[in-house]
């Protein structure tokens, strides 16, 4: 009879500790996309231009075939036909972004995604860069004078 018991605590222990930290866990949503006045306020750069090529290479996070995520790092080659805001003597300039997949087991754990508006080759965009500064998701990442672009929305089509 006593291990009965012993398995009917252990049973409510799991279910209340479940009901307390369930919604805690699946509560931290996603960063929500900024506004053209965020995006401009934190952009040290604005250029618009076309895409002419996209590179990438992808990393793994975590333990492979456990968890983690596969992150797909890019960089656009954008051939600058407005600067909207900053300084860019170039006629190019390589932007870096990225995009992310779960491929552990399970769900993934909350928190960021990928960027939206993720470029095509031949296609023409706005980009919100961040040189050296905060670029919307990170600072201490963003001091090697390359361009981020500003997350999670940075990346805005131009419509023809």
């Amino acid at each position: 009879m006593n291990i009965f018991l012993c398995r009917k605590d252990f049973f409510y222990l799991v279910t209340f500790a479940t009901i307390q930290f369930f919604p805690a866990f699946w509560s931290q949503a996603a960063k929500a996309p900024a506004s053209k006045q965020q995006l401009e306020s934190i952009a040290t750069h604005i250029v618009v231009g076309k895409v002419q090529a996209i590179y990438s290479y992808k990393e793994r996070e975590g333990i492979p075939l456990v968890s983690g995520y596969e992150y797909d790092r890019k960089v656009a080659e954008v051939k600058i036909e407005n600067v909207e805001k900053g300084k860019i003597s170039e006629s190019l300039v390589y932007v870096r972004y990225w995009s992310r997949k779960w491929k552990g087991v399970g769900l993934p754990p909350p928190g960021g995604q990928s960027y939206e508006n993720q470029p095509k080759k031949d296609q023409a965009y706005r980009f919100y860069l961040a040189k050296n500064s905060y670029d919307g998701l990170s600072q201490k990442d963003n001091k090697d004078g390359g361009y981020n672009v500003v997350y999670v929305n940075g990346i805005q089509p131009i419509k023809k």
